[in-house]
């Protein structure tokens, strides 16, 4: 099992207030849904076309304030993969961020995508650290 991190972030407000919003996939539709195709989403579990290819997440463990772990769903991408949204609450309105993937990859998609992954986890992180800190 591969594991990817990404850069951490710092967002501005208490893990408290960030907790409600990353622990509830229907939530993050405003910051997601005109970044893919057919997004749909429920409290804890999503879809949504990337490229073509369908996504299908769910939510499997929540840690309220420390982490969320969220695992591939049913009829989504053939690859066994769990990634985490951490928090860690230094001071309080200093929280950082960052997203840890595992997935399983043989050799051939490890060349062809460990990089891609790595930068798109930098991505996500940068982008929900933006969306989070807008809030007031």
């Amino acid at each position: 099992m591969e594991k990817y991190e990404s850069k951490q972030q710092q967002i501005n407000h208490p893990a408290a207030l960030i907790f409600p919003i990353i622990s509830r996939m229907d939530l993050m539709t405003p910051a997601i849904q005109d970044k893919v195709e057919e997004w749909e989403a429920t409290e804890d579990s999503c879809s949504f076309k990337v490229k073509g290819m369908k996504v299908s997440l769910r939510i499997e463990e929540k840690v309220e304030n420390k982490h969320v772990k969220i695992v591939a769903g049913e009829g989504g991408l053939p690859i066994d993969f769990s990634f985490w949204i951490q928090l860690k609450e230094v001071a309080e309105r200093d929280t950082r961020i960052r997203m840890v993937l595992h997935a399983e990859l043989n050799v051939m998609m490890r060349m062809m995508l460990g990089s891609k992954l790595q930068a798109g986890l930098d991505q996500a992180v940068e982008g929900l650290a933006k969306a989070l800190n807008s809030f007031r």
